[in-house]
This record gives structure tokens, C-alpha cells and sequence, in this order.
């Protein structure tokens, strides 16, 4: 049986695509769910819940406003740390671009300010190509057609690029905690080593095996439950090693 955490996310999707239905109609292709949810990964008190959404046809800021305000937290509470849910015209999604490239990008939740963004240059892309692969292969369909559908495929060199400037996103201190640093790294390896998208706990446990630093590993899965902090020269260590490997990789 799912636990009370996964139903009440289940839950929330479900309510969420009411919503969205409502402001689109028919307009409205499909609405999945992504990230650690559909990954294994999934914890209620730490992790986001990952949402992305197809339309047909480019909207007006006007709908996109109302569409941020139905989805606010205290008119739909969000029973994760919060939502990151990314709407995209089908025509962005049906080709493999290289951009950012959605219509919408909201951010709400009990412990996530609210922001609605609109501008999709301005977007560090390579989180977006990343987000996509892993729909193609996992999204679970809360609403319309499966991803692979929708989602064009993203050429392995592409996606070998985006997860290196996601490391060196990560290499600068400050502009995220160091313990998701470490296991997007070990993800971004596992995927460079065998194709293949995984948890972060799953790919931290993969990468365990063949670190000369396990350790490092081991203190970042108990940092992201508020144990203890991580050594900043090691966690710029390994984020080197592994974007040396994704170089590699690419060649």
C-alpha cells in the first residue's frame, strides 16, 4: 500500500489537473507528475513534488496569472515542501530543444516563496532539459496521454552538457545546499556510466560503491534530514571529478 505521504500527493495531483482543466479546457493536453515522486525518491517533509503541463497553444499573461493565482498555496495547499510545476505549448516539447522553453514556471508551497515565471531566456536551462528526459522515460500521467507521446527524445550529447552546467550551478557556493550538490552529482554520473535516470538515494547508493570518498556520500543523505554539514572542499572535489567524467563521457 502507498504510504500517507504518496496518497496525499496522489491526491493533491489530481486536484491540481481539476484545476488547470478548469482554467485551459480543451486546451489542456496533459499533466504529469516527475521528479522524485515517480523516481522512488519522494519524501514529504524534504522533497518537492515535480509537475509538468502541456497546452496547445502559447498563452496569454493574462491566463497564465490566473492560473498562478488557483494554484497558490492557500487556495490549494500543498502537502509537499512545495510545487514546481512547468507548463510548456506542445510545440516546445514535440522537438528536442535545447532551451528552457515553458510557457509558465510556478514555485508555491509552505516553505517555497511564491514566483511565476513567464520568461524562459532567462531560465537556467539545463535544469529543463533534465527535468524533460526524465518525463519521457517516467512521468506518470495524472491526465491526457503517456509522456513519450508528447516529449520528443534529448540527444545524449545535449543531456551530457546540461548536467555538467548543472555541476557548475552547483559549484558555486550559496546558490544551493551542498547535500543536493553531492547527490545531483552522483546522479548525473550514474546517467553518464549507464543511461539510466535514478533517485537521488538510489544514485547516491550507486555511486557509494565507486567513490574513494564514500563517506561524503553517506553524510549527504543524513544532511537532508538535518544531520550534520558537509566539508565545502569536498563537495567541490567530487563535483570536479564528475564533471571531468561527463566531459569524458561526451568525447
Amino acid at each position: 500500500m502507498p504510504s500517507p505521504g504518496l496518497r496525499a500527493a496522489a491526491a493533491y495531483h489530481r486536484k491540481l489537473a481539476s484545476r488547470l482543466q478548469a482554467r485551459l479546457g480543451s486546451e489542456l493536453i496533459a499533466v504529469y507528475a516527475g521528479g522524485s515522486f515517480v523516481l522512488g525518491g519522494y519524501v514529504p517533509d524534504r522533497s518537492d513534488l515535480d509537475v509538468a503541463a502541456v497546452c496547445r497553444s502559447p498563452l496569454t499573461g493574462e491566463v497564465k496569472t490566473e492560473i498562478g493565482a488557483a494554484l497558490r498555496h492557500e487556495s490549494l495547499p500543498c502537502p509537499a515542501r512545495g510545487l514546481e510545476l512547468v507548463l510548456y505549448a506542445e510545440s516546445s516539447v514535440s522537438e528536442p530543444m535545447d532551451g528552457a522553453g515553458f510557457e509558465l514556471d510556478l514555485n508555491i508551497g509552505r516553505e517555497m516563496p511564491f514566483r511565476l515565471a513567464t520568461d524562459p531566456d532567462s531560465a537556467a536551462r539545463h535544469w529543463y532539459l533534465i527535468d524533460r528526459a526524465i518525463l519521457r522515460e517516467h512521468g506518470r500521467v495524472i491526465y491526457g496521454p503517456e509522456a513519450r507521446e508528447l516529449f520528443a527524445p534529448i540527444p545524449r550529447d545535449a543531456l551530457l552538457r546540461a548536467l555538467s552546467d548543472s555541476l557548475r550551478w552547483h559549484a558555486e557556493a550559496g546558490v544551493a545546499r551542498d547535500d543536493d550538490a553531492v547527490l545531483n552529482a552522483c546522479r548525473a554520473w550514474r546517467y553518464a556510466a549507464e543511461g539510466a535516470w535514478s533517485s537521488k538515494p538510489a544514485a547516491a547508493a550507486w555511486a557509494r560503491e565507486r567513490l574513494d570518498d564514500p563517506d561524503l556520500v553517506s553524510r549527504a543523505l543524513a544532511e537532508r534530514h538535518g544531520e550534520g554539514r558537509l566539508d565545502r572542499d569536498r563537495v567541490e572535489a567530487l563535483l570536479g571529478r564528475v564533471e571531468r567524467l561527463l566531459q569524458s563521457a561526451a568525447a
